[in-house]
């Protein structure tokens, strides 16, 4: 009895060492478990190290685009430092520069434009223009402030005179200047025109360096 009382508790004792091998079976499947939990947690760390990557990607567009700017402004900045090539003297607002043109009638008086000046015979010297209202639709006067081309010397005299609504008429030698209305630039055709228009005949020599 006594043996056969020994062998159930050996053999309880055998079971007991059985259950406790399980029991430390299951706490290693519980240890091996803990890597999976590492790997949970080093993918927020794999996520963390793509910040400095997306950084440093961002870091080469931020100076690319300076870059960019910075080349962008650089032309602005030099153009607008450009001096000017060469001073241009423009004549003052209404100057009415008159010059020495050739034309079929030789050289006479013009405007810069190249419309080619008159007088009028029944003007007086130093009188106020005669040709006015149905006349001056066809024969302009020549307004403004008289001045000479830059290679233009002419041997009389400009003024000006009031002529009709206040306007300032250019007059040469004292005789109010006109131009033919609807002539072509260079054209005389208004030369002789009643007998009493004249175109002004000058000569190359009052043109500097001809």
């Amino acid at each position: 009895m006594r043996k056969s009382g020994w062998t159930v508790a050996t053999g309880l004792s055998s079971l007991v060492l059985l259950l406790t091998a399980c029991g430390g079976s299951s706490s290693s499947t519980s240890t091996t478990g803990a890597p999976s939990e590492t790997v949970t947690q080093g993918t927020p760390s794999s996520s963390s190290s793509s910040g400095p990557a997306t950084s440093a990607t961002s870091s080469p567009k931020s100076t690319a685009k300076a870059k960019a700017t910075s080349s962008g402004s650089s032309p602005k900045q030099t153009a607008q430092a450009q001096p000017s090539s060469g001073a241009v003297t423009f004549p003052a607002i209404g100057t009415t520069v008159l010059i020495v043109e050739h034309s079929n009638l030789g050289w006479v008086m013009a405007k810069a434009d190249g419309y080619v000046v008159y007088t009028y015979s029944k003007d007086t010297k130093g009188g106020t223009p005669t040709c006015t209202g149905s006349c001056a639709a066809y024969w302009a006067p020549v307004t403004g402030v008289p001045k000479a081309g830059p290679a233009d010397t002419f041997p009389g005299a400009f003024g000006i005179v009031t002529g009709a609504g206040g306007k300032k008429v250019i007059t040469y030698n004292g005789y109010p200047l006109y131009t033919f209305v609807g002539a072509p630039p260079l054209s005389t055709k208004g030369n002789g025109v009643e007998g009493a228009w004249h175109v002004i005949i000058l000569s190359a020599g009052d043109i500097s360096g001809a």
